[in-house]
Parts: structure tokens; C-alpha cells; sequence
């Protein structure tokens, strides 16, 4: 059924990478339904000698130096975090090449209790040298007690802002015992600022990319007209049922207010009953409560499973065109598919052109709890793109390093995520994942489930969520 419409813009080229980062990072919440941590690469680029290499980019007299020259040979350093099975895998082959150079042996025990454990291990004296959080939150609580090495202390400001995006550095920065350190270096990261469509039928039917809120408005009222709803939404997901939605409040309020006042938010310093809050909300519903906007209406959105959602866009015809997801969403696509053929993504459009085209992330931050030598070389391995390179190169990886060669990532739909990353004006974690347990996989969850479900309207839904926060 080719249809033809009209809508002024054109794709803008951005951004690549697919991680899904297993959801790691996400309390878990694609983890409680996905089949698969991470989505497997149709393609394999071969790596350009373009990027630099650990040792090209290890300043004179630096620790990672000092290690690519043999000063620490024989040396162990300990590593404790949530990679296990076949992310476990691609991690040991990632630092491979740096342990035989180096020859630093960094011993990774891998545990899907990390969480639970990371903690206790701290508090009872027996913390790893390096632990990886993909749970930022986590991490803050920690780094008050004063165990966190501050890694300003031997990476300087100017190293860092070389090696990544200023907002990078923003969310490493957190609250010691005695002021603001530096917690820990960005591993790697998923996407979530993601509109997904199929391609062909896309642009069979005409229509065009939207690059502002506006447009994104029009195309929806566009494909209403010709007969077809244009989203497919789900947020069913067991226990964690409503994530999805919170994923996108996350993402409009980058795109509706200040970083700051994102920041304030996911803090609990302003409250979800504010009306900056409930305008995201609101503008989250201007889609979501839209007849005829969404497949199958809006009542099947609670009902729908996140995984099952997009596979509409897929039926021939397609029964919907668009849906809204982080990068991991291509391990729930129909098999057989290629990317940047038979499908793509533009980034969320900007709402308020004040605030630009934001990224919402998630990732895994590396923090340092005990200071020798050969763990600060370490350490600064692993601020490096070649740190993650063979795990970018196996496909649903990005790297937050400015570093990392494009050429490395295995779509183009992967390496256009990275530069979205790369060049963003601002970046910012999910926000569910840095609120206390309570809300962020709590009351936001199951708030945001009710709303939807017309169980509960904007105001309570809000006072709703609220509540959840630590009195």
C-alpha cells in the first residue's frame, strides 16, 4: 500500500551504536524480559589503524606508560562487576592485548548478584581494586563514604576533557566524604534517544524524517490520515512493567528543561508534582493519548510487551511506523533484517530548540577503590577506545571514548549512534536508573503503568510517584 505525504526535513546523519548494554544499567528493567543482553551484528568491519592506541595515547610518565613499558609485570589487579556469560566473554577478550603488553594480570569475577554484593564487599573491607557500576545511583551512595578513590587525583581535568564529552564528566562527578570527586571512568554505553522505523516502507510511502517536535506531530497526524496508526508502544514487562514509559518522560524533560533541572529531578530536588515535570508527562500524552495515534489504542499499551511492540513495523504492510527505544531493541526485531536496509532510527526530535537533541544513555562506570600503581594504569586503560574496541567490533556496544574509530562499529546504524553521542550538546543517564530503588524502579514504574491504564490522572499519578520518595 504505497502512500505518498509530505513533511519538511531531511534525515540529519547522526548517531550509531547499538548496545543494548543489556539493559545493563537499567535496574534491570529490559533484563526482565529480554531473550538476549546483546543484539548480534549482521556485519563486521575490519578495525582502522586510525584511533590510537593505548601506548599513543598514554601521556609520558603516566601509569598506563609505566605499564606499557613493563614496570608492573607480574602485578594482578582485581575487577569485580555484572558482565557475565557472553558479555563476560567479550570483556576478557577486550583487555586481552592491554594484559600481554602490560603484562598486568586484571582478574574479573563476573557476578548477576553484583548489585546485592558490590556493597557488602565494600563495607566489610574486601572491595575489588576496580568495580563496574551500571547503576550510577549505586555508585553515589558509595563514593559518600569516602571509599571511592577520586581519580582527579592522578587523570587530570585537561586529560579528561580530551578523552570525552564534557557531560561524561558531569555524571562521573559525584559527592565524596569531603566534596566533589571524580568517581570513575565511562566503560561503555547504550542509546535510548532512539526513534526506530522500517526503512523501505518508509520511504516507499514518502515520507520524510522529522527533526523537530512539530513535525514529529505532523507525521503522526500524516500516517493517521492514510490510514495506518503511526506508533507502536508497549511497556508490559512482568515486574517492571512501565519502564518503557519512563524512558520516555526522561527523554522529553531533556528536551523541555535545563540539564540542571533534569539533574534536580532525578536528586529528588524537584519533585515529580512540579509542573516541569508534569509538562513532559503531558507531552509524552499528546502522542500516547492521541486516538488513533497509537496501534491498537491506547488501552493495549499497559497490555503490550516492550519486545513485542515494534514487530508491527515489520508486517507487510506495516500496521505501525515508529517506536521509540534504546538501542538493544534490534534483538526483538524479526530475524533476517538488515540494518540501514530494511531499517533505521533518527534520534527523539528537539522540542524546545533551546535544549537542542539531548541523549539519554545508559552505561557502565568503572570506580577505584584501591590506589596502587598498576590499578591507576589500569584505570587509565580503561578511559582509552581501544580498551573496548573488540567489543565494539562484535556489534551492540558504544564507546563514550572520543577516541574510539568509527570504523570499528559493525552497521552504519551503529556508527551514526556514536556520533549522536559524540556530538551532543548534552548527555544525560537514565534518570530512573539514579533514583533510589524506590522510585526509579518503584513508584515511577508502576505510577506511570497506572496513568496510561486511565487507572489514575496526571495529578495523582505524580503524587503517586512522589510518594515513593525516601521521607
Amino acid at each position: 500500500m504505497l502512500k505518498k505525504k509530505t513533511l519538511a526535513t531531511s534525515l540529519v546523519a547522526v548517531v550509531s551504536a547499538s548496545m543494548l548494554l543489556t539493559a545493563c544499567g537499567n535496574n534491570n528493567k529490559e533484563n526482565n524480559a529480554s531473550p538476549s543482553a546483546t543484539p548480534s551484528a549482521s556485519e563486521t568491519t575490519p578495525a582502522s589503524s586510525a584511533a590510537a592506541s593505548p601506548s599513543e595515547s598514554a601521556a609520558s610518565g603516566s601509569a598506563l606508560a609505566d605499564a606499557l613499558a613493563g614496570k608492573f609485570k607480574g602485578t594482578k589487579v582485581t575487577m569485580f562487576g555484572p558482565f557475565v556469560d557472553v558479555d563476560q566473554v567479550k570483556f576478557e577478550a577486550a583487555i586481552k592485548d592491554f594484559e600481554d603488553k602490560s603484562g598486568i594480570d586484571i582478574a574479573y569475577e563476573g557476578s548477576k548478584e553484583f548489585e546485592a554484593t558490590i556493597s557488602v564487599r565494600v563495607n566489610g573491607g574486601n572491595a575489588p581494586d576496580i568495580a563496574d557500576f551500571p547503576q550510577p545511583g549505586l555508585l553515589a551512595n558509595i563514593a559518600k563514604t569516602g571509599k571511592v578513590v577520586d581519580i582527579s587525583t592522578f587523570l587530570d581535568k585537561a586529560t579528561m576533557e580530551k578523552k570525552y564529552n564534557q557531560s561524561w564528566l558531569d555524571m562521573a562527578t559525584m559527592d565524596g566524604a569531603n566534596g566533589k570527586i571524580m568517581s570513575g571512568v565511562w566503560a561503555r554505553s547504550s542509546v535510548k534517544s532512539l526513534v526506530w522505523y522500517n526503512k523501505k516502507e518508509f520511504e516507499a510511502a514518502g515520507y520524510t524524517v522529522p527533526t523537530t517536535w512539530d513535525e514529529l506531530l505532523a507525521l503522526t497526524d500524516q500516517i493517521a490520515k492514510d490510514g495506518d496508526p503511526a506508533w507502536a508502544i508497549g511497556i508490559e514487562s512482568g515486574a517492571a512493567t512501565g519502564w518503557p514509559a519512563t524512558d520516555w518522560v526522561e527523554d522529553i524533560m531533556l528536551r523541555t528543561t535545563t540539564p540542571e533541572n533534569y539533574d534536580k529531578w532525578v536528586k529528588g530536588e524537584l519533585p515529580f508534582t512540579d509542573p516541569i515535570v508534569k509538562n513532559a508527562v503531558q507531552k509524552m500524552s499528546d502522542i500516547w493519548f492521541k486516538e488513533g495515534a497509537v496501534y491498537g489504542g491506547t488501552k493495549s499499551i499497559v497490555s503490550t510487551s516492550f519486545g513485542d511492540a515494534p514487530k508491527v513495523l515489520f508486517d507487510n504492510p506495516p500496521k505501525a511506523w515508529l517506536h521509540r527505544q534504546a538501542s538493544f531493541i534490534t534483538s526483538f526485531f524479526p530475524e533476517g533484517l538488515k540494518a540501514s536496509e530494511d531499517y533505521d532510527w533518527f534520534p527523539l526530535p528537539s522540542i524546545d530548540p533551546q535544549y537542542g537533541t539531548p541523549a539519554l544513555v545508559a552505561g557502565d562506570i568503572y570506580a577505584m577503590f584501591n590506589d596502587r600503581p598498576e590499578v591507576r594504569a589500569v584505570m587509565e586503560f580503561f578511559t582509552t577506545g581501544e580498551s573496548i574496541k573488540t567489543w565494539v567490533q562484535s556489534g551492540g556496544v558504544i564507546a563514550p571514548m572520543n577516541d574510539a574509530d568509527p570504523s570499528w562499529y559493525s552497521t552504519d546504524v551503529e556508527r551514526h549512534m556514536a556520533e549522536f553521542v559524540k556530538n551532543a550538546s548534552t548527555i544525560r543517564f537514565d534518570g530512573s536508573d539514579l533514583m533510589p530503588g524506590a522510585v526509579g524502579a518503584g513508584t515511577f514504574w508502576k505510577g506511570m503503568a497506572d496513568y496510561v491504564s486511565g487507572t489514575v490522572d496526571l495529578d495523582k499519578a505524580m503524587e503517586e510517584i512522589q510518594a515513593g520518595w525516601p521521607k
